[in-house]
């Protein structure tokens, strides 16, 4: 039933509730108020849809605790949301961020969310159904608002679940240890990963500066992997000028190397605001092939605990990015419990902390990983291959009893625990025109341009840019390191670190890491699986930190350190460890010219020399967490 009026469109929705939610001594229906302009400090108004508990078809009196998401991919999704939460007694909320689909004003991406998202929590809390409680939600983009919250020290907030939360993107998820994660690219061009309608059209409307380029706008959104070819970006030279808020900053953060306010600021930038963030309980979600996965466990979980009183919560499952409830991963296939229940997990949390249930959450082990890995490596039914695991409690993270066990790059592609002896080199050319194909990875974002999660380190015509049938390991320009077979299975869980020693004849260049378990052949998969676990790349100008940029020595070795993001996996008896080393990996970051010009306005391109060190003064290593007896 839809009642209408001027201001807002009240709707009436009678929801079956599932017996896994029946906590509530009431069933509640939901009635909805939408496009309720909520006015900010400098008068700009955010449209803002208000689900609300109901009785009998009218508003059910009294006052709720509220649940609130700031989004900017339209807030009608917020009816999934309200189905779930409503008919328990919370009142739901989801407004769009500010310069996105029906609010007002210019969107720059999380810039103005810490003072929208107080001004927002500080009206909802003066209304008279609020109880003065708000528990926040929202995945990504969604969790980035809620650190934004925390960053204002937003009021009445008491409970968070930033999920994959984008944050400290300075750092990693948009520049990366100096280089560009592209998918950020694609996330401008299609407005906000707008490529369905009815969100699509009204992305592109609201982006224009003149609404007659609007088709423009999405015409251009379907050739990202054109304009991703054709780098650098510039100003006024591709249809994104007639959405000038998106073009001004996408060329902003792909020239803006150096650590500066303009990250530090950026508006979710955890670690740059310990102090003020407001100390409030938070359950943290990423997954092992999550975009924002190194952020939330290695950053934001592990600072904030130390930092805060309040209960900080990690869960770490085996999953691509906003994808908890799914039991798989790309090609990888893992148990059938792998998968979470994400709307009766978020409500045992809030109703916690902003009901009181006693349900003991708060006495649960801090942090819960999936360790992927002891499966029989099959084929399922959907063609991908078994890789099984399992969950399990810890007492902080990264786990304090793994062992870092460093397993050194020898010459002949051997990666072995014995340090090397003898002084040996690599060389490999490095072709800007001809880099290495992006497959899988901790991908968001990607469009049709790159697949997500664990994928088999093989090119075949479903992998963009892959020209041929060969393995990443049969290029010239990827340089490979495996151990023999492995005797006895070994986990690895914590931090990924390499420590590389390389040269350049390049006044600039790159050095990417992929860590890879390598199956051996089975009736299922004769040519055994490359399976990738996690990967990184340092931009050399960068190699000395996140601060200003500083060309090579050409020839000079230096140390290069290169974090990938975390994991957790049993390396199976008869699998090999592999290291991959190379210079690209495109298109998830933006490959670097190797002429030292200025980010995003090369004009030259130049095939780079660069060579790896294996002796023993020149150590070149990967710090592998080795936990044991489990």
């Amino acid at each position: 039933m839809i009642r209408h009026s001027k201001t807002v469109l009240p709707l009436l929705f009678c929801v079956y509730l599932p017996a896994a939610y029946a906590q509530s001594e009431t069933a509640y229906q939901i009635i909805a108020a939408k496009n309720v302009m909520v006015p900010m400090r400098d008068g700009v108004k955010l449209a803002t849809d208000i689900y609300f508990p109901a009785q009998g078809g009218v508003r059910a009196e009294g006052k709720f605790p509220v649940v609130l998401e700031r989004t900017p991919y339209n807030k009608s999704a917020g009816v999934t949301a309200a189905e779930h939460m409503v008919p328990h007694g919370y009142i739901v909320i989801f407004q769009d961020v500010r310069g996105r689909y029906k609010s007002e004003g210019r969107w720059v991406p999380i810039r103005d969310d810490p003072n929208d998202g107080f001004d927002t929590a500080q009206w909802i809390g003066s209304q008279p159904w609020c109880n003065g409680s708000i528990g926040t939600i929202g995945t990504s983009y969604g969790g980035a608002t809620q650190h934004a919250l925390a960053i204002a020290n937003a009021p009445y907030i008491k409970a968070m679940v930033p999920r994959n939360a984008m944050s400290n993107f300075g750092r990693y998820g948009v520049r990366h240890n100096g280089a560009f994660e592209l998918r950020f690219f694609n996330w401008v061009f299609t407005l906000g990963v707008a490529t369905e309608e009815p969100n699509r059209t009204e992305a592109a409307l609201r982006a224009a500066q003149d609404p007659a380029a609007a088709k423009a706008l999405i015409e251009m959104g379907q050739h990202v992997r054109d304009y991703v070819r054709g780098l650098p970006l510039r100003a006024g030279t591709t249809p994104l000028k007639f959405a000038p808020d998106y073009e001004a900053w996408l060329i902003e953060a792909m020239s803006h190397g150096d650590y500066d306010d303009f990250w530090k600021n950026s508006g979710s930038s955890v670690l740059d605001h310990l102090a003020e963030y407001k100390d409030v309980p938070e359950y943290h979600t990423t997954g092992w092939y999550d975009s924002w996965g190194a952020q939330v466990a290695n950053l934001n979980y592990v600072e904030l605990r130390k930092a805060k009183h309040s209960l900080q919560r990690l869960i770490i499952g085996p999953w691509i990015h906003s994808a908890e409830n799914r039991d798989y991963a790309g090609q990888a296939q893992f148990t059938a419990d792998a998968a979470l229940d994400l709307w009766a997990f978020q409500l045992r949390w809030f109703d916690h902390w902003l009901k009181g249930v006693d349900n003991g959450v708060d006495r649960e082990p801090p942090v819960r990983i999936y360790v992927m890995g002891g499966g029989d490596a099959h084929k399922t039914p959907e063609g991908r291959i078994f890789v099984g695991g399992h969950w399990r409690d810890e007492r902080e993270w990264p786990p304090a009893r793994a062992q870092a066990t460093p397993y050194y790059l020898h010459a002949g592609g051997v990666l072995s625990p014995n340090k090397p002896v003898s002084e040996a080199l690599i060389h490999y050319l490095f072709d800007p025109h001809h880099p290495v194909p992006t497959l899988g990875g901790n991908i968001s974002s990607q469009g049709n341009i790159m697949f997500q999660g664990a994928a088999d380190q093989r090119c075949t015509p479903d992998f963009w840019l892959c020209s041929d049938s060969r393995p990443l390991s049969a290029r010239n320009d990827v340089v490979v390191f495996q151990t023999p077979p492995l005797a006895a299975d070994m986990e690895v869980t914590g931090r990924l670190i390499v420590k590389l020693w390389a040269a350049s004849n390049a006044l600039d260049t790159d050095f990417t890491a992929k860590l890879i378990d390598v199956y051996p052949p089975n009736h299922d998969f004769p040519g055994g699986v490359d399976l990738n676990i996690a990967d990184s790349i340092v931009r050399a100008r960068y190699r000395n930190g996140f601060g200003k940029a500083e060309l090579l020595q050409p020839g000079r070795p230096y140390e290069f350190t290169i974090e990938m993001y975390p994991t957790s996996l049993v390396f199976a008896r008869g699998h090999r460890i592999r290291l991959d080393i190379s210079s690209s990996n495109f298109p998830r970051f933006d490959v670097n010219p190797n002429t030292g010009e200025p980010l995003n306005n090369n004009r030259r391109w130049q095939i780079a020399e660069n060579t790896i060190y294996l002796d023993a003064e020149h150590p070149s290593r990967i710090v592998l967490p080795v936990i044991s007896g489990n």
